[in-house]
């Protein structure tokens, strides 16, 4: 097992209106005496500095040699954009050349991180290797990997230790101490820490061979060679925009069945584009500029993050250097909203690394501080810049937090949690079952992964693989300072099938789940196999024939107003709200559900979302979406649901959504919370008859050259009488 390393770990505290409390640490981190002869491996992932780096230190403190290594493994970089890519290598040349200033070095491997590090531990004869935890379920998968190859290894020297480090804000000795409620964490009132300089660090063998970094085009060329065909076809469908689909006026059906080849065809076209550009903007970036030509994120390690940084911080100050005059332009255009500018410039520094979340809180109060003669308000900050940085960084925290406990102490959830990361945000999601056809349950307004615990387990059962995610803004998943939109919803669905259920799936959605349901089958429908609408949100409009794509409207005063007030209700309310919506079985509105409703409410961000909700405008009607599916449909309307009139919308919705089945029953807006048997037993069939059609189709096209007394003769040899039947007709069926 991984040994922690639990003395590291300090952390600042969230808490905004009050004194903030520094904990004693040393002020420069010195070798210590180094036991002779042994080495250590500092593993790099996605830590890519020196300055306030726990595994670093205790490496230094403890090994006569440290061996700083990265390793370019394309399972660890699958999700990274092309930006993400330009933005590591930066950061990788400068991590590189730090350490050659202390006499150091950063030695790179490329392929499978298991293989790369056996190979270095066997030549350096490393006793441990050093590596942050990890809180996505695919690195700690990778992790747990290099960790049991070291033991499935026999050593001259013994198996490696896998040391696992991390720099959180709060020295927790137990996560399962810490509260899932938000509210009840800042109770605790924990200190802060102050951040660890940077080690010294022993000088490295020179004879050992470095490796070099690779040019972006390599990095490239190397990521799709160690990709298979079909995952880079499939990736290509996320380089579409859900925008740009629309913006082309119309989505025939023609258009839509083969939107992987236009998806294929402008992807190839976007990566050309996007080659140039950053080929473009790396020899083109002029002296001293903190961004890539065209970009908005801070590019390169650690000391232009900081510069940059202190530049954000004193926006209101003004500046006659040109590096901070660029910052403040950026700023003023990623300022969409208040605060959202921080995570737009410095969201990919943190992600990488390059700088750690508690280092920005420790400058942006010591700025605050310099403000105010050493005073730190009770009532907030006095610099929107100082509040935009601390609030995204310890939002980011408790979200960490929040996710590392979910996958740890398991015994706390329902269903067993993993963790994906979406344009640098943590997503919860689960999966269930082994075998079978692909289920992804999408939840409605406020509600969670967990909102389907009578479907998941039921499903699985029933030879179903079911995955569930919780949304981004809503239960435990993170609720950054952005803009959200029903395509942001879409895309992150869309990516999410991509990504990590990599096959076509059936998409199932309640309330505006099912109206996000309906755009990705709208918009990707080679993602889709069917569609199943549980008192979806959306609109029915007659005689729509082309997509008029309205633009988010820009947040005011007012809405803010709006939506604070909606969060007030529906804080006060929801246990009466939720008894409304489970007309027939108000018993399955339980406590639980009601204070997992409440606990989300009170998440950092949940503001953010709620003006978002305000602001909404489902522009496109869901008869336009499913139209442009043109695959099978089932809508299952709860009757007495008192937020829409069912009857009204059913007509509707026979009326201008062809071919679709409706199956009306005896419940509310939440049917499959409400009527979990009921609702699985109509799921259950429905995807079986699918399979099953699917199936007969594909036979028939195999055998569409027989003639049908040999075709019931070769189902009579394979299938039972019953099921040979069955097959039989429904093949007569469709060549009728």
């Amino acid at each position: 097992m991984a040994l922690a390393l639990l003395s590291l770990s300090p952390i600042p505290s969230f808490r905004r209106h009050c004194r903030v409390v520094y904990r004693k640490a040393s002020g420069r981190a010195v070798a210590a005496v180094r036991k002779e002869g042994d080495a250590a491996v500092v593993w790099f992932k996605h830590d890519l500095r020196i300055d306030d780096h726990p595994g670093l230190v205790a490496a230094a403190s403890q090994h006569r040699t440290v061996v700083p290594f990265y390793v370019f493994d394309p399972r660890i970089l699958s999700g990274f954009s092309d930006e993400m890519l330009d933005l590591l290598l930066f950061a990788l040349e400068d991590l590189r050349k730090v350490l050659k200033e202390q006499g150091s070095d950063l030695l790179i491997g490329y392929g499978a991180a298991e293989k790369a590090i056996i190979e270095l531990v066997n030549k350096v004869k490393a006793t441990q290797i050093f590596t942050e935890e990890e809180v996505e379920y695919n690195l700690r998968r990778i992790v747990d990997t290099v960790e049991t190859s070291l033991s499935d290894i026999s050593f001259s020297r013994g198996s490696p230790k896998l040391i696992i480090w991390k720099s959180p804000f709060y020295d927790i000795k137990d996560l399962k101490e810490i509260p899932s409620a938000y509210f009840d964490f800042q109770k605790l009132r924990l200190p802060l820490m102050v951040p660890l300089a940077s080690p010294v660090l022993p000088e490295l063998n020179t004879d050992w061979e470095r490796g070099a970094l690779p040019a972006y085009d390599y990095l490239k060329k190397y990521m799709a060679e160690n990709t298979c065909q079909s995952d880079e076809i499939w990736s290509s469908l996320k380089r579409t925009s859900a925008k740009a689909i629309l913006h082309q006026g119309t989505i025939n059906q023609t258009i839509a069945k083969n939107k992987l080849v236009l998806g294929l065809d402008e992807s190839k076209k976007n990566n050309k584009e996007s080659s140039l550009v950053i080929e473009k903007t790396q020899k083109a970036k002029s002296i001293g500029s903190l961004f890539a030509e065209g970009g908005n994120q801070v590019r390169g390690g650690t000391d232009v993050v900081l510069n940059a940084l202190a530049a954000y911080l004193r926006y209101l100050e003004g500046t006659a250097r040109d590096d901070w005059q660029e910052l403040h332009q950026k700023l003023r255009v990623a300022e969409t909203r208040k605060g959202t500018s921080f995570g737009v410039l410095f969201g990919s520094a943190l992600r990488l690394g390059i700088i750690s979340r508690r280092k920005v809180h420790h400058e942006a109060i010591n700025y605050e501080r310099e403000r105010n003669a050493g005073f730190l308000s009770p009532f907030g900050y006095s610099s929107p810049t100082v509040a935009a940085a601390v609030e995204t960084v310890c939002s980011m925290e408790w979200y960490w937090l929040l996710s590392l406990k979910s996958q740890i102490c398991n015994s706390e959830e329902l269903y067993p949690i993993r963790i994906w990361r979406w344009n640098g945000y943590l997503i919860q999601y689960t999966v269930v079952g082994q075998k079978g056809p692909a289920v992804l349950l999408v939840h409605g307004f406020g509600a969670f992964l967990e909102h389907f615990r009578g479907n998941l387990s039921s499903m699985a059962n029933n030879g179903h693989r079911v995955w569930a995610l919780t949304l981004l803004g809503f239960g435990k998943s993170e609720k950054p300072n952005v803009l959200y939109t029903e395509l942001m919803w879409a895309e992150l669905l869309r990516d999410f099938i991509v990504d990590v259920v990599g096959e076509p799936v059936h998409l199932v959605g309640n309330s505006i789940g099912g109206y996000f349901v309906a755009t990705v089958a709208g918009l990707w429908p080679i993602m889709v196999k069917s569609v199943v609408l549980l008192n979806t949100a959306g609109s029915v409009v007659s005689g729509y024939s082309s997509a008029q794509l309205t633009e988010a409207r820009q947040t005011s005063g007012i809405m803010w107003l709006g939506s604070q007030l909606l969060l007030w209700y529906l804080r006060l309310r929801v246990g009466t709200i939720l008894k409304e919506c489970y007309p027939t079985n108000s018993e399955r509105a339980d406590s639980w559900l009601v204070k997992e409703i409440l606990r989300a409410s009170y998440d950092p961000g949940v503001p953010i979302v709620m003006e978002s909700v305000v602001n909404f405008n489902l522009s496109v009607p869901l008869n336009y979406l499913l139209g442009s599916f043109g695959r099978k449909v089932l809508i299952m309307q709860g009757v007495k649901d008192p937020l829409s009139k069912s009857n009204l919308r059913l007509s509707m919705l026979r009326e201008h959504c062809s071919g679709v089945t409706v199956s009306e029953l005896d419940a509310g807006h939440c049917p499959h919370d409400e009527v979990p048997e009921e609702v699985n037993s109509i799921l259950n069939d429905w995807i079986a008859s699918y399979e099953l059609d699917s199936c007969v189709q594909t036979l028939l096209k195999i055998f569409e050259l027989f003639h049908s007394s040999d075709i019931k003769i070769f189902y009579s040899r394979f299938f039972s009488p019953h099921l040979s039947n069955i097959c039989f007709s429904r093949v007569t069926m469709f060549q009728m």
